[in-house]
């Protein structure tokens, strides 16, 4: 392993500029730039992380904020993995560490915040599951703490955050199974107070009126974003007397054990029930395959970091087009599971 005076040294140049140059600093131009990085790789060039961050008084860390519990299993199997490949793969051009703070859901998020905070953790934070109040954007804003947020909230402090097209989404849906004969649609949404799900149910409810169609508040199923939250809402559904001819699934794990609550009772998606979900790896081996929207979940989180480093002086100057606040489009793949028609009138 080589220092950076080793590295000096070879270069023939100062420290101070070698210091610069990994650091990605504007003020070295792009020859010498690709010297002192084509030497660093050649000689096998480690920074001393410790000694740095001391200096610069920063830990080089980014954290990025999610819950945990039995009742979330399985979400970030299908969803968030591929997010922080994206974030760190940003980072990593910048000897950034992703680092991910796993709240327990037996604890309140704002105090597990606050604590992580008061130890200096990290240089900047990503929140998720948004609420649809969250005090914590509020706590990060006082303290001038870096952060951005993957989902909206009607708590707004000028922070940047990409958010799934959740109107796009409900739009497209009932447009569709209107169009297919369906009056009858129940929708799903989370079982907390993450605001996707008043977004969703809310733009579902407008798209059926433009219609001349109502949401049902009877066929709003909850549920917890996983396998069990799914086969729990075919269930309440099947014990229903006037069942729905269709059903909008939010969240991507649930249509796994949505077709399987279907399965048990001898009904079968497409056939006997229109559905439309969202796909994650796990519903592509669904039988019949799952009409549902797609994106691509390293890009979004590309899209993330670049948001977030936009605002951080140390590294605003390399994104200076990044989009601060985005809704990410989600593509419909069709599949069968919503070719049940019923005839108009």
């Amino acid at each position: 392993m080589t220092g950076i005076r080793r590295l000096a040294q070879h270069l023939d140049i100062s420290i101070g500029t070698v210091s610069r140059a990994l650091n990605g600093r504007p003020d070295v131009n792009e020859e010498t730039r690709k010297r002192v990085l084509e030497a660093a790789a050649e000689l096998g060039y480690v920074p001393n992380q410790s000694g740095r961050s001391l200096r610069q008084g920063t830990t080089n860390i980014i954290g990025f904020m999610m819950q945990t519990g039995a009742e979330i299993t399985g979400q970030g199997d299908t969803f968030f993995m591929s997010v922080f490949d994206g974030v760190q793969t940003v980072f990593a051009r910048h000897r950034l560490d992703l680092v991910a703070l796993l709240c327990s859901s037996q604890e309140d998020p704002d105090d597990y915040l606050r604590r992580v905070v008061a130890r200096g953790f990290a240089d900047g934070l990503i929140l998720s599951a948004t609420q649809r109040h969250d005090p914590r954007l509020e706590f990060l804003a006082k303290r001038k703490i870096p952060f951005a947020t993957l989902g909206r909230s009607l708590t707004d402090v000028g922070q940047p955050w990409l958010d799934l097209d959740f109107e796009g989404m409900a739009q497209t849906a009932i447009d569709r199974l209107v169009e297919r004969g369906h009056q009858r649609i129940a929708v799903t949404r989370p079982h907390d107070d993450v605001n996707l799900g008043y977004i969703f149910v809310d733009q579902a409810a407008s798209a059926l009126e433009a219609h001349g169609l109502f949401l049902d508040p009877d066929l709003i199923f909850r549920s917890t974003p996983n396998e069990a939250g799914g086969y729990r809402i075919a269930r309440e559904l099947l014990s229903k007397k006037d069942r729905p001819t269709a059903i909008l699934l939010v969240n991507e794990s649930i249509a796994i054990g949505f077709y399987r609550g279907l399965s048990e009772a001898g009904l079968k998606p497409g056939r006997d029930i229109a559905v439309i979900g969202r796909h994650s790896p796990q519903t592509h081996f669904l039988s019949p395959s799952l009409t549902g929207f797609e994106l691509s979940r390293r890009d979004l989180g590309i899209a993330l970091a670049e948001a977030l480093l936009a605002t951080m002086p140390a590294f605003s100057h390399f994104y200076p087009n990044a989009e601060l606040r985005k809704i990410w489009h989600e593509e419909l793949i069709e599949g069968e599971s919503d070719a049940f028609l019923l005839p108009h009138g």
